[in-house]
Order: C-alpha cells, then sequence, then structure tokens
C-alpha cells in the first residue's frame, strides 16, 4: 500500500467492465484535467457526501465540496491522499468512485447493498475492510449496530457508512490534530478508523454488564418480564459476537502482511493495541453470552420450582377440600338412617305396622342408634372421620 498510482488520469477500459458487473449505463467521458464550465462529474449527487479533504505530508491542503472537485484536486496533487466521507452513498456515486479509483466491482457491490460480515480483503494495491460498529442507547437499554465501509489505497481512503455509528468527523478531527501520525498515509487513517469502532464497543460492554446486573437481581426477585428481557439482550449479544469475533481475525491478517507491504513501526505499535483491545471486547461477549445462558437456566429453573410450589399448593388445597367433604358425607349419611325411620314412621296411615305396638317406640329409637354407631364405626375405620 506504500506505491502510488502511476497516473491519475482515469484509466480506460474500465466503462464496460462496470456495465457488465453492476448493470449501469457508462458514465459519460471526462477530459483528464479539469476545464472550466459543466463537469460530467459535477453531475453526481453531492446529497450522501459527509466530507471530503485533500492532505499533503499529514496536513489538510484543500476540502472539495463535490466528488467531482476532489478526483480534479487529488489529480493536480499526485503527492496528497484524498479522505472521502459517504454516508448512504447512490449508486452513481459509488460507480464513479470506482471508475475514478479503480475500485473491484465486488467490492462495490458490496458497498451497494450494505448487511455485510465483517471482513478484510485485498484487491490488488486496494484493501476492502467491513466494519460493524456498535453504540448503547441508553433510554431503550438496547445496543445499536452500523455498518461501515472503507476502501484503503495508495492514496486515497473512502468511507461509506451505513448507520448511526461511527462518528468519522471525530476520527478525522484526532487524525488532524496529530499530522505526525496522518502523513504515515491511508493506513494509519484505516488504523484511526478501526481504533474509534474498538473503542465505541467499551460502552457498550459497560451497558449490556449493567443490563446483565439487573437481570439478575429481576431473576431472583421473580419479576414475569425477565424472560423477554434475557432473549431479547442475548440476540443482541449474538450480533455483538458477530460484529467483534471476525476482528479479531482481520488485524491478526493485517499484522501478518506488516513486513510484506511495508507498514510504519510505530504503526504496527499501534494496530497491536488495536487487536489486544479487540480480543479483549470479543472475550467479555463471549462471557456475556455464557452468562445469559447461565442466567435463562437459573430463571427456568426458579420458574419452574415456582409452578411446582403453586402446583403442590393447589394439590395440598384439593386435598384438605377432598377430607372435608369425606367429613361432610360421612355426617350426612350417619344422620340420614335416623331421618329415614323418622320420616316413615312420622306417617299418619292407621294400618302401619307396629303403630300401636308398645315396643315400637323403643325398637325405632333402637334401631336408630345401631345404625348410626355402626356408619360411624366404618367411616372411622376408613378415616373419613
Amino acid at each position: 500500500m506504500s506505491e502510488r498510482r502511476a497516473s491519475p488520469a482515469p484509466k480506460s477500459g474500465r466503462t464496460s467492465v462496470w456495465r457488465r458487473a453492476l448493470n449501469q449505463a457508462p458514465p459519460p467521458a471526462r477530459s483528464p484535467a479539469p476545464v472550466p464550465g459543466p463537469d460530467p462529474v459535477a453531475a453526481v449527487e453531492t446529497g450522501s457526501v459527509v466530507q471530503a479533504a485533500l492532505y499533503r505530508d499529514g496536513v489538510r491542503v484543500s476540502s472539495p465540496l463535490s466528488l467531482a472537485d476532489t478526483f480534479h484536486a487529488l489529480r493536480d496533487a499526485p503527492d496528497g491522499m484524498a479522505w472521502i466521507g459517504l454516508a448512504r452513498p447512490t449508486e452513481s456515486e459509488l460507480l464513479s468512485l470506482a471508475e475514478e479509483f479503480d475500485l473491484h466491482p465486488l467490492a462495490v457491490e458490496d458497498a451497494m447493498e450494505a448487511h455485510q460480515r465483517p471482513k478484510l480483503e485485498r484487491y490488488g494495491d486496494t484493501l476492502f475492510v467491513v466494519l460493524r460498529a456498535a453504540r448503547y442507547l441508553d433510554a431503550p437499554e438496547e445496543v445499536d449496530f452500523g455498518e461501515l465501509h472503507v476502501f484503503v489505497g495508495p492514496d486515497f481512503v473512502i468511507t461509506v457508512r451505513h448507520g448511526a455509528a461511527p462518528d468519522l468527523s471525530a476520527v478525522r478531527r484526532r487524525m488532524e490534530e496529530s499530522p505526525e501520525l496522518l502523513k504515515l498515509g491511508p493506513e494509519a487513517v484505516l488504523y484511526a478508523i478501526l481504533d474509534a469502532v474498538v473503542d465505541g464497543y467499551a460502552p457498550v460492554v459497560a451497558g449490556v454488564q449493567n443490563d446483565i446486573d439487573e437481570i439478575e437481581t429481576e431473576v431472583f426477585r421473580g419479576d414475569p418480564e425477565v424472560s423477554r428481557r434475557i432473549y431479547e439482550l442475548s440476540r443482541e449479544m449474538v450480533e455483538f459476537q458477530r460484529a467483534t469475533r471476525p476482528l479479531v481475525g482481520m488485524l491478526h491478517g493485517l499484522m501478518a502482511g506488516f513486513a510484506k507491504y511495508g507498514t510504519d513501526e510505530e504503526l504496527q505499535r499501534y494496530l497491536r493495541d488495536v487487536a489486544d483491545h479487540v480480543t479483549h471486547t470479543s472475550e467479555r461477549v463471549d462471557g456475556f453470552r455464557q452468562a445469559l445462558t447461565e442466567i435463562l437456566t437459573v430463571n427456568a429453573t426458579l420458574v419452574t420450582q415456582q409452578q411446582n410450589a403453586e402446583m403442590r399448593a393447589l394439590a395440598e388445597a384439593g386435598f384438605e377440600q377432598n377430607e372435608e367433604i369425606k367429613r361432610i358425607s360421612s355426617w350426612a349419611a350417619i344422620l340420614f338412617a335416623p331421618t329415614l325411620v323418622g320420616t316413615i314412621y312420622g306417617m299418619n296411615f292407621h294400618n302401619m305396622p307396629e303403630l300401636h305396638w308398645s315396643f315400637g317406640y323403643p325398637l325405632a329409637i333402637g334401631l336408630m342408634g345401631v345404625v348410626c354407631t355402626a356408619l360411624y364405626v366404618v367411616f372411622k375405620h376408613r378415616d373419613w372421620l
């Protein structure tokens, strides 16, 4: 990446390649140097251009207002470096950049579609880097993810941002305040972007740790809504893991090419520091996923225990109710016998047996007592009384 472009003029033969690769109409021909009057490149929309600047020896020398002005300024300064920042660019803007800087069609297609996994790919003397930035939203207690695509060439850096994070204006200010670092070239800008993305993970880690602490309290407090919160946070940690884990391999890949591409020694130290931070963050995220899995298991166990306790209480209540029904039924049966005898002999018929018998009354009372006593003994034997 230390080599610069041989010629600032646009390369020939690329228009047909882009038409085949991306099904776009060929852009209008451009003159190799700025000329008075309307320029075809100036027709490109500039609404998504967040900021564009040209640097020489670590110092900003110009701030073009459009892509066309940036292209012309870079052609006039072969020893300069262009840093172009885009936010959700249009296809025409990306195609214009691709033609000017000879970007690979596959990389440009990825930048158009977004929703890519973090990766680092090299196309000739151009690096294409996909990063997943994250930020913690305090109000909803959620993690918001953004996507950043970075093209790093011999004399240019192009950032394509999809989402609110990261804040690349802060990265630009930091680099402009450190001209000694910025003069190291596009790789130094890539380091600063990587460092900003990784540093942005720290508040997310702190916020997630606080959420997990709150969830643990809610679990043992028996909050019925905690299961949903655990599930949502677990999904966010899966996304977070997908954003951080590939970065470890990406940075190791960069470090493996230090000698081959002649990376500055001081920049190597900075990139190793970023790699250490990424490894630490990735380990924390892995720990969060494991902790959430264990919390979910504990919560399921506690819910099961609570359900078992409720079932046991219902069973005990049902058993006590059955015992009461047994006692009531036993006494009802015992009282039914004298009621039956009394009811029969309470009839006012003249021709009833034993109605005028002198032993009729004692016999009826004795019969009632014998039946009641027998029923009482039977129910007592069966533990109904």
